[in-house]
């Protein structure tokens, strides 16, 4: 494990002293919790949203045609994700 240091508000510490206490657990472990249920949820979400970039579905649109869907990021997605492959290019990690 290592060790992370953190600037808070006196009053954000004072709390957080509070909630562990309340809690049986130290403020260390409180954050740490913390950040592992964020990366838990944002893992989570990045995988649903791979999954329905790359689900393709047909589809009757009458009766008789069939089409086929296939999702795209919207612009703003898009983009971030486009700007994030040119940065990691640029660093050489592509």
């Amino acid at each position: 494990m290592k060790n992370l240091t953190i600037t808070v508000e006196d009053s954000v510490l004072e709390w957080a002293r509070i909630e562990a206490a309340r809690r049986g657990t130290s403020v260390s472990r409180m954050v740490g919790d913390f950040m592992a249920e964020m990366q838990q949820r944002e893992d989570a979400y990045e995988r649903a949203y791979l999954a329905w970039r790359t689900d393709e579905r047909t589809w009757r649109a009458d009766g008789s045609q069939e089409k086929s869907v296939a999702r795209t990021a919207s612009p703003a997605r898009a983009k971030a994700e486009k700007g994030a492959k040119k940065s990691s290019a640029s660093r050489g990690n592509a």
